[in-house]
């Protein structure tokens, strides 16, 4: 069993960058309310249009992830995602 799990969500942005991010902005604040995981947001260096958002040391994998899905729902982030597509990708370390 894994004590903790690094999340890495990775979508291209479509339309307006500006409101992509209040809406990031917005479930990386509710994931942090409801889950007690502080989240991150970056830019990919070569590709101003690819995000990722990380959350990690997540220790409640159940709770993260439904905090996650609603945050989602709420913000609508499909929407700002290119075809609807985020990128979800749960990491361990290494034993």
């Amino acid at each position: 069993m894994h004590s903790v799990t690094n999340y890495y969500i990775w979508y291209r942005v479509a339309g307006d960058s500006a409101a992509a991010r209040a809406a990031v902005d917005a479930a990386l604040h509710d994931v942090s309310v409801e889950a007690g995981v502080t989240g991150r947001v970056l830019v990919r260096r070569d590709d101003p249009r690819t995000w990722m958002e990380t959350y990690e040391h997540v220790a409640d994998v159940a709770r993260f992830e439904r905090a996650l899905a609603a945050a989602v729902a709420r913000h609508a982030l499909p929407g700002h995602a290119e075809g609807g597509v985020r990128h979800v990708e749960p990491f361990v370390a290494l034993p």
